[in-house]
């Protein structure tokens, strides 16, 4: 009975090794099957690292400011008459924006203008009598003072009924009306803004770092969302003798020509200070870097190491980033000019992948792109 049970035993263990045997067969036969097969290609575009000098530069964000803006009010309250202007027009210095009642005012000036010539004429009398020494110098005196009180009143009332015709102080473009005739105005009440938007002055501030480096007269570009690809040229022209002590941050003030009046008052605009003096950088499109929490990379095309002919491999290699300048940004680490980078759909890749140079047209990099109109 035991020699039977030893002898199954021994017959389940040979059939066991059997399919084991057999299984590793297989496995190894498709991994064989699996290496001799090519592996994928994925078709790429290049772009070869060169070399470029790009001027230096501080960039930071602005606010457009008018050279002379402010919103139109009335020193004295009244009741409007007239308005005499229509939102959103140019006026031209000294128009007449709003007319005030000023019934009352004239007449007080009418009855100053009376007390004024009934107090000359009786100056006038009390000369001749002073002259034949039959009044007191006190006397003439005291006609002399109340002509000229007279007179000081009359200018007084002028000078009200002037200040209730409110004027354009300067040539400029009016804003929304904010008033209507018969409307009761209270004194310092906003009627109007007013501002002149040629020239405009563009309000910036750079870090401490930047002082040595700027003065008056550099070249200042600012470019707005609301004009995408169009580029406005201005000239630094005020810097604060002091820094903010909160910000350790410098104040500065660019000028530029506004003939169309795209650029207004409050806009936020991106500005770039350019300094004469220029640096050697390495560029790669913008669209070639991989960027991912651990740091941002770049696949380097090379040759594979097999014996396979004009096969090409991707390397993942990490670098390190500069300034960005249209659709190109400076590497500062990583590459080397003359090394070939993917240029597009980098995503895709991964280390090691084998790529072939795909012969479909793709839109070449500009450092200072234009897109389609329409």
């Amino acid at each position: 009975m035991l020699r039977q049970i030893v002898w199954a035993f021994s017959i389940l263990v040979l059939v066991a090794l059997s399919l084991a045997g057999i299984k590793a067969w297989q496995i190894r036969t498709m991994i064989a099957q699996a290496r001799s097969q090519p592996q994928p290609v994925e078709y790429v575009s290049v772009y070869t690292v060169r070399s470029d000098h790009w001027p230096r530069a501080w960039s930071a964000v602005g606010t457009v400011q008018p050279v002379r803006g402010i919103r139109v009010t009335t020193e004295m309250p009244g009741l409007i008459r007239e308005v005499a202007f229509e939102g959103g027009t140019e006026v031209q210095e000294g128009a007449v924006l709003v007319r005030l009642d000023i019934s009352a005012e004239e007449a007080e000036l009418r009855e100053a203008e009376a007390r004024v010539e009934l107090a000359r004429l009786n100056l006038e009398r009390l000369r001749a009598l002073r002259e034949a020494q039959t009044v007191a110098q006190a006397e003439l005196d005291e006609a002399e003072a109340a002509w000229k009180q007279a007179q000081a009143r009359v200018e007084a009332l002028r000078a009200v009924v002037a200040k209730k015709t409110l004027r354009a102080p300067f040539t400029g473009l009016l804003g929304v009306r904010e008033v209507h005739p018969g409307q009761y105005l209270q004194a310092g009440q906003p009627i109007v803004s007013l501002h002149a938007l040629d020239p405009v002055y563009v309000m910036f501030s750079l870090p401490q770092q930047a002082v040595s480096e700027v003065h008056k007269g550099l070249t200042v570009e600012a470019t707005v969302d609301a004009y995408p690809g169009r580029r406005f040229q201005g000239v630094l022209t005020a810097m604060d003798p002091d820094l903010d002590p909160g910000t350790r941050s410098l104040r500065l003030q660019a000028t530029f020509a506004n003939p169309d009046r795209a650029l207004r008052p409050g806009m936020y605009v991106q500005v770039t200070v350019w300094l004469p003096e220029s640096d050697p950088v390495l560029l790669i499109p913008s669209t070639a870097v991989l960027s991912a929490p651990y740091g941002d990379s770049v696949f380097v095309v090379e040759p594979a190491q097999d014996s396979s002919p004009g096969g090409l491999v991707v390397r993942q290699q990490f670098v390190k980033l500069g300034r960005r300048r249209g659709d190109f940004v400076s590497v500062t680490a990583g590459v080397e000019a003359g090394q070939q980078v993917v240029s597009a759909g980098v995503f895709r890749l991964r280390n090691g992948m084998r790529v072939a140079l795909s012969d479909a047209p793709m839109p070449q990099p500009a450092l200072d792109p234009k897109p389609p109109e329409g």
